[in-house]
């Protein structure tokens, strides 16, 4: 049975969309997926780079699309009263609820239909407090442990070149984004490009433009 890491941040809506698709696009194959929350915000300040609500012409792109494929593939999303925001809390709710930080898909899916369901505001103090009942975490949410935890989490996928999320990853390659779902799925049905040429040589592409560092 294959193990599939899912690199996820309850910020994006692509993670919520990938998140409910995921069980669809594995039906039939015997898989066991370990939730791995992380930190969006350092990943993108580990390349340098801008997240897409992050790029104002992107950012209206962005909402609109992730809109229209919540409708499309029968995912209930409603953007939140503000977006982006810091989903710092809501990542280590998610760690504690299980003892050794592996939180459950019951858990995962109850944290992102808390940010993406009602349009409301995922960091109300009311709500957030509601949900950790809910939840009934086993570490606290706050405390050292699960600080750690989540540190780690995000060092481990910024050394496994995860760059954002949802990254699933299995037998050490990466498919990034909620349309990779169909190669993933290829790629665990046994599909023969993964062993030919194509996967690795990109990597051998020469650069075509000049580099500022």
């Amino acid at each position: 049975m294959k193990t599939i890491t899912f690199h996820l941040d309850f910020v994006s809506p692509y993670a919520w969309l990938a998140f409910d698709a995921l069980p669809r696009a594995l039906d039939g194959l015997e898989v066991e997926v370990i939730h791995r929350p992380v930190l969006l915000g350092a990943l993108l300040r580990e390349l340098g780079s801008l997240g897409p609500a992050e790029i104002p012409p992107k950012r209206d792109w962005t909402y609109r699309q992730v809109l229209w494929l919540g409708r499309s593939q029968g995912t209930p999303l409603r953007m939140p009263a503000r977006h982006p925001f810091n989903p710092v809390s809501l990542l280590r709710l998610a760690l504690a609820t299980d003892s050794r930080g592996c939180p459950g898909a019951a858990a995962c899916e109850a944290v992102f239909r808390h940010v993406w369901e009602s349009g409301e505001e995922p960091l109300d103090p009311d709500r957030l407090a509601a949900l950790e009942r809910r939840l009934a975490p086993q570490l606290d949410p706050e405390g050292p442990e699960v600080r750690a935890l989540l540190r780690a989490n995000t060092a481990e996928a910024i050394a496994g070149k995860v760059f954002g999320v949802p990254t699933l990853e299995v037998d050490g390659r990466l498919f990034w984004g909620l349309d990779s779902l169909p190669m993933l799925r290829a790629f665990l049905a046994g599909d023969p490009w993964f062993a030919g040429p194509d996967w690795a040589s990109v990597t051998r592409l020469p650069w075509g433009l000049p580099r500022d560092r």
